[in-house]
Formats: C-alpha cells, sequence, structure tokens
C-alpha cells in the first residue's frame, strides 16, 4: 500500500457519545490523502462497534483494538507507531476539525521546512458542541529555542497544540507521551527543541470540554495514563520537573540554549513549587492507609 501524506492517530476509550461526530469530522476534511489509525483501548461500550462500522464504509480507515486497557498515552503512542504518513496528528474522540483543518495546515508544513508542528486557534466548545470562546495561544512560535520552552512548559493552556500536525520524522525524535500526568507538554517541550510551531489565525478546531475530561485530582489522573498508577503513591509534579530536566539535556541545543532552559526551570520551581510541596504531604497522607483505601480517595474521571 502506498503511505498517506498525513497520518491521523485516533486513541479512544468507551468514546460512543462523541466518537461518531469525531469520525466523520475528520472524513469530511477537503484534504483527503490520510489514513486514520484508531486504536480502541479495550472499550466496553459501543465504541468498538461504531469504529467497525466507519470502517467498513472507509478504506482510509485502520481499526486496531486493544485485548487490555494499556493507558491513554500508549494508547495514543501505539497510533503513532502504526502511522506511515509523512506528517501526523493526534485526534480525540470528543472534538471535532473544520473541513479545511487538515489542507491549511499541510499547506504551512510544505511551505516552511523550519515548523515542525501547526495548529489552529481553537474553540472551545461544551458537551453539547456550544461554543464557548475562542482560544489564541501563539505558543512556540518564536526562532528562539528558550522562549519556545518558555511558553510551553508553564500551565497557561490545555495543551491544544498536542492536537497540531506534525513532522513524523521529528516526532519519532522524541520520548513521545510519558505515563505521568503532564507529560504531553514535555513532549510539546521536546518537538519545540526541534523547530518552531505556527498558529494558523482561524478557529477551526474545536475542543470538547465535558464532565469526562475535567480535572478533578490531578494525582488520579495518572490512572488514566497507565492503569497501574490507580492506588500507588504518585508525583506528578515531580515527574514533570524532572523530565523537563531530561528533555533539555538530551535536545539539539546549545550550551548557551541549555544555560538559559536551565534558568527557566528556574522560574517554573517558583511557579509550581505549591504543587509540587503538595506531592510531597499527599504522598506522606496515602501511605498511612493501604492501596485499596487510596484507589478510593481520588475521583478517577477521565475516560
Amino acid at each position: 500500500m502506498s503511505s498517506p501524506k498525513v497520518s491521523i492517530g485516533l486513541p479512544v476509550y468507551n468514546g460512543d457519545e462523541f466518537l461518531s461526530k469525531a469520525i466523520e469530522s475528520i472524513l469530511g476534511q477537503t484534504f483527503t490523502d490520510f489514513e486514520l489509525i484508531i486504536s480502541d483501548n479495550a472499550s466496553t461500550d459501543r465504541t468498538a462497534a461504531i469504529c467497525q462500522s466507519y470502517a467498513a464504509q472507509d478504506s482510509r480507515i485502520r481499526y486496531y483494538r486493544n485485548a487490555t486497557n494499556i493507558g491513554g498515552a500508549n494508547n495514543g503512542n501505539r497510533t503513532f507507531q502504526l502511522a506511515r504518513g509523512t506528517y501526523f496528528r493526534w485526534a480525540a474522540h470528543d472534538d471535532l476539525c473544520a473541513p479545511e483543518l487538515i489542507e491549511k495546515c499541510v499547506a504551512v508544513l510544505d511551505h516552511d521546512p523550519n515548523v515542525v508542528l501547526c495548529y489552529t486557534q481553537t474553540v472551545n466548545i461544551d458537551q453539547k458542541g456550544n461554543p464557548c470562546g475562542i482560544a489564541t495561544l501563539n505558543r512556540a512560535t518564536s526562532t528562539k529555542v528558550d522562549k519556545r520552552f518558555r511558553d510551553l512548559a508553564f500551565r497557561n493552556d490545555y495543551c491544544e497544540p498536542s492536537y497540531g500536525l506534525m513532522r513524523s520524522a521529528e516526532l519519532r525524535k522524541t520520548r513521545l507521551e510519558q505515563d505521568f500526568t503532564g507529560s504531553d507538554r514535555v513532549l510539546l517541550c521536546e518537538l519545540a527543541f526541534l523547530g518552531r510551531f505556527y498558529e494558523i489565525p482561524e478557529p477551526l478546531f474545536y475542543k470538547r470540554h465535558h464532565a469526562k475530561n475535567v480535572y478533578i485530582d490531578w494525582r488520579a489522573r495518572m490512572a488514566w495514563f497507565n492503569p497501574e498508577w490507580k492506588g500507588k503513591i504518585t508525583f506528578p509534579n515531580w515527574l514533570q520537573f524532572f523530565n523537563y530536566l531530561i528533555a533539555i539535556q538530551r535536545g539539539p541545543l546549545s550550551v548557551p540554549e541549555k544555560f538559559y532552559c536551565y534558568l527557566i526551570m528556574g522560574g517554573w520551581v517558583v511557579a509550581h513549587g505549591n504543587s509540587m510541596i503538595k506531592d510531597l504531604l499527599v504522598a506522606l497522607q496515602m501511605s498511612l492507609h493501604t492501596k485499596e483505601w487510596r484507589k478510593n480517595a481520588h475521583v478517577y474521571n477521565w475516560e
């Protein structure tokens, strides 16, 4: 089979409520040279039936199903590992894309080899699809590496650029998404060390906010990244901190660029120090209880 220009990876777990609309928004793209890779993380609802129905109708869809839940991060990574396209984009089962999104992002990457990731303005929508506002970020668009790192490392947004169109060759140089809360920011930083981002000044991506993707508990969400975390004592803020340091160390940066990025991490600790202290305090509290008690102490809402 010939390789498509674009691969779109759609990891999903129990997403039958919004899945059909998400798939249809992808299949309705004006740019048609793509494959849609769906990885079903052992869903127990109607997800499998929905995916199989669409795959039977459109040969661009490749549907896979995991025998067990391998965690959200691993499932997302799997869609990229199966991808064949020059460019790659992650999609979520509850989000929507305007018909021109892929076409316009491809045009940017084709035109400028220095851009490693292209994304658009984001329209935030509620559970019913009603718009709640437009987000313009312009994150990591600078030609300076340290400025791009500063844009992405701090928690000032919902990581919308992670749903941008990326160069597959550059994405393969990263560690992909790790199995801890906030690892999507680390991945974006690793990509930003390889080149700049570009934001198309048009609202073409619709990010849905609903009850099952709200951060109720930062530590509890670790179980979404890897089910084995459930009930364990975790340190998500510390994991993010140390992985930023690893990303800086392994990035293709000059000595001065590394120095400035390490300085930025000093500011990061100041900004997020309370969260790091909370990790330690919660760990101390949790250590006084059994693993079974800890499983019920957090609210595991994320799907």
